[in-house]
């Protein structure tokens, strides 16, 4: 049995070492896309409120990107419709569309921002239109059985532009803004984006030090389901081609490529399953992931 003392040394030394970390990215941004289990287990969602708050308090800037897959996939089956996916991308019709709006921008980012207010933090929420924050256009995808033909899977967007100005007002008067990816079209037509994508352009815009992307998974895996800790730009593009990632990783590793290519300091795909899984990454030798490093 461990004696108290052993206890407070224990948690004298994590806080310890936290501070090269609280030191060096103290008045950095820091954008985390939010989902996965971390949104629908109630112990994970107030871990993750609580990491943020206190990433708040130490001086760095946290912007969160939050999607809904399994919220808006209830919502659709309650009205009798069935989700559909091309390369992992949801096809989405007017209909579909009304749901993923009423469910990312109504239930999602509230619930966001009410767990982050909770646990002491000043939490905004924000869609595309916002402030015209996302500017975006409809996205086709290319056939993989008929090259050089386009599929239109419906009000997907794509991103044109962001316009960073309302995020850095949030931020720069102690609020923490939350994202639901939704984006605005040129006739004001409004258009659903992959939150890996929105979160990766974001991190890109803001110049941000780092990019969170919270999985079901430990991060990264190779072939034989080895976690890979480190990658660079190089070695991911050899895992798209030989097929090691696909499906649902494929957006979400292609935005995280581009945010270190675009600038982004380092990426980090990591497993929200685990309690406090941010503070571990950022603020601890420790990690539980993949981080990939722009270079």
């Amino acid at each position: 049995m461990e004696n108290t003392h052993d206890i407070a040394a224990r948690k004298a030394e994590t806080l310890a070492e936290a501070m090269p970390y609280i030191r060096r990215f103290h008045g950095r941004t820091i954008v985390v896309k939010y989902g996965g289990n971390a949104m629908t287990d109630d112990r994970l969602k107030r871990s993750f409120a609580e990491d943020v708050v206190l990433l708040k308090l130490v001086g760095i800037n946290p912007v969160i990107v939050h999607g809904g897959g399994p919220q808006i996939e209830q919502l659709l089956a309650r009205v009798g419709k069935k989700g559909e996916f091309v390369q992992g991308m949801r096809v989405t019709d007017e209909e579909t569309m009304a749901i993923v709006e009423m469910v990312l921008a109504g239930q999602v980012n509230k619930e966001i921002v009410e767990l982050i207010n909770h646990a002491g933090g000043k939490a905004v929420g924000l869609t595309g239109q916002d402030g015209g924050l996302i500017r975006a256009r409809r996205m086709t995808l290319e056939s993989k059985e008929h090259p050089g033909e386009r599929i239109d899977i419906g009000q997907v967007g794509e991103i044109e532009s962001i316009d960073p100005s309302v995020i850095q007002t949030l931020t720069a008067n102690g609020f923490i803004p939350v994202i639901a990816p939704i984006g605005s079209g040129g006739q004001g037509e409004t258009y659903n984006i992959n939150a890996d994508l929105v979160a990766g352009k974001v991190a890109e815009v803001l110049k941000a030090e780092k990019l969170v992307l919270l999985t079901n998974i430990p991060g990264v895996m190779d072939k034989n389901g080895k976690l890979l800790t480190g990658l660079t730009p190089r070695q991911i593009d050899e895992l798209f081609a030989d097929g090691t990632i696909s499906g649902g990783m494929l957006p979400k590793i292609a935005s995280a490529l581009d945010a270190a290519r675009g600038g982004v300091n380092s990426v980090h795909i990591i497993d929200g399953r685990v309690d406090h899984c941010l503070l571990l990454e950022l603020m601890t030798s420790l990690g539980v992931g993949t981080m990939i490093r722009s270079h």
